[in-house]
């Protein structure tokens, strides 16, 4: 078993190793940078593993950012009660597609 490190970003966890690719709300990187993400709430070695109070001191996951991706369309559809009156609207929100390189304990 590796290193496993569970991360916050954007508002939602995820669990993460070394070689994961991860696909994260929108980071302030441009495709080809490093980012590092600080907000690790566990980290889980071989045997060992570090539970944060809310977060682990000093620990961080560092990430290559791979391109800019877009999800699947979400479509809303408002009814009123006349005949034939209706509004469609659709979404796609835009995410970054990550590769996992290291995790740092600290």
């Amino acid at each position: 078993m590796s290193t496993q490190a569970v991360i916050r970003t954007g508002g939602k966890q995820a669990i993460v190793a070394p070689g994961d690719v991860i696909e994260v709300e929108l980071l302030s990187a441009a495709p080809g940078d490093e980012v590092a993400f600080d907000d690790i709430l566990m980290i889980v070695e071989d045997v060992d593993s570090k539970i944060g109070a809310p977060r682990v001191d000093g620990a961080t996951v560092t990430a290559k950012v791979l391109k800019e991706v877009k999800g699947e369309k979400t479509r809303a559809v408002f009814f009123r009660r006349r005949k034939d009156s209706m509004t469609t609207k659709g979404h796609r929100q835009k995410y970054h597609r990550v590769e996992i390189t290291g995790i740092n304990a600290g």
